[in-house]
């Protein structure tokens, strides 16, 4: 297990935004870049990776007033997405004004928008919740809704075949309130962790960050808590997770309790339910939060949030500062780098990594052509967003 791309830069500058992968192409979209609009109704970004050869494009978007864009999500953040088949379902976020429940339907096929007509029991708005998919259906628990002080621990099922929402009456204890938790999809289970609660639903300052694992088992739609024996990983909040064959791995995230940001992996083996940490060979990424974190094949796939930042203050023009809200932290900062995760490296991709790390002893126009391409795909720099700019050090 070898991190083999160690921060790609000029890649999508987003935080909390949302990506899901579809054969060789992961897919992100929307998200927050500091300085960016999200005042006004404007279409959101979706980005594509092609993992091969690690390049990022950006679909582009409609006119304001095209036909189109009557079926474009607005830009936002907190939002989820997952994927069925080779459509990717939208659902929740919000801009700085508004929080939506509307469903939409990306085809990547055909790269359109469409909303689908649902009916049942509809989630309220809301960000900040998660979302996975089990066989037919869709799983909608937990976030941060406006419209409504009722913090049930509700779970939302939308049938992808029929569009139908239902909210499911379920057994056993369920998780507390949360919001920026995860939510796996592990056989015909929902596995969620972490994410940030309160002492109660009035939102006192005193912050809750659980790292006691929950499930909901679909085929008995009951709330079960294993008891898992130490160590454990730290509770947090807007961390990332997926299923790695069977087992649950989470990376990185925040705990505001103890001011940290981390960048710690770590798996469930839900066999023997035994938390250990991994850590993989190589420069992985710095401790952060909000990032996006796909699979594809044996490579985890990491892009974007926002870390701890120390050393002079990023420049921002007069037009981005009016965006900003008046108490936005001068000590972060959001990233444009990706990440690759390497569950098992070939023999071809070690020795590459290696030229990499020793490229000043080595002559590599003398390689040959497809390893001299391979090596430029692991380590030119991206052009979807150009690199930030600090106070006190040139502009140009």
């Amino acid at each position: 297990m070898r991190w083999t791309v160690q921060g790609l830069a000029g890649g999508p500058r987003c935080v909390n935004h949302a990506s899901v992968d579809i054969g060789k192409f992961i897919y992100s979209f929307g998200g927050y870049c500091t300085g960016d609009n999200y005042k006004d109704v404007l279409p959101i970004d979706v980005f594509c990776l092609n993992t091969t050869n690690y390049r990022w494009t950006a679909l582009k978007k409609p006119n304001i007033d095209s036909n189109e864009i009557d079926d474009w999500p607005f830009q936002r953040y907190g939002h989820t997405v997952v994927a069925h088949g080779t459509k990717i379902y939208l659902f929740g976020g919000r801009n700085d004004n508004y929080c939506c429940s509307r469903l939409y339907c990306f085809d990547t096929k055909t790269l359109k928008w469409s909303s689908p007509n649902v009916f049942g029991t509809i989630p309220s708005a809301r960000d900040a919740h998660s979302a996975c998919v089990i066989q037919e259906a869709m799983y909608i628990f937990g976030g941060y809704f406006d419209s409504s002080f009722s913090y049930n621990p509700s779970v939302f099922r939308l049938d992808l075949n029929n569009y139908e929402w239902t909210v499911l009456e379920c057994k056993g204890s369920p998780p507390i309130y949360r919001d920026f938790h995860t939510a796996t999809a592990i056989d015909n289970k929902m596995f969620i962790f972490g994410g940030r609660s309160h002492n109660d639903i009035d939102f006192t300052p005193s912050e809750i960050y659980s790292n006691r694992l929950v499930y909901l088992d679909i085929a008995s739609l009951k709330w079960e808590q294993p008891e898992i024996r130490d160590p454990k990983p730290m509770g947090r909040r807007s961390h990332s997770a997926l299923n790695l064959n069977g087992d649950l791995i989470i990376f990185g995230g925040y705990n505001s309790s103890k001011e940290t940001h981390l960048n710690d992996l770590w798996l469930l083996d839900l066999q023997q339910w035994t938390w250990r940490q991994l850590r993989p060979h190589g420069n992985g990424p710095k401790p952060r939060r909000r990032q996006s974190v796909c699979r594809v094949g044996s490579q985890i796939f990491l892009f974007g949030g926002t870390s701890p930042h120390e050393g002079p203050h990023v420049h921002f023009t007069q037009e981005q500062l009016q965006f900003m809200p008046d108490n936005q932290p001068k000590n972060l900062i959001d990233h444009n780098d990706t990440y690759v995760l390497d569950l098992k490296p070939s023999l071809r991709s070690l020795c590459m990594d290696f030229v990499i790390q020793n490229s000043h002893h080595y002559n590599l126009e003398c390689l040959p052509q497809g390893i001299k391409y391979d090596i430029d795909c692991m380590t030119k720099d991206d052009t979807i967003s150009e690199p930030l700019k600090f106070k006190g050090l040139p502009l140009g």
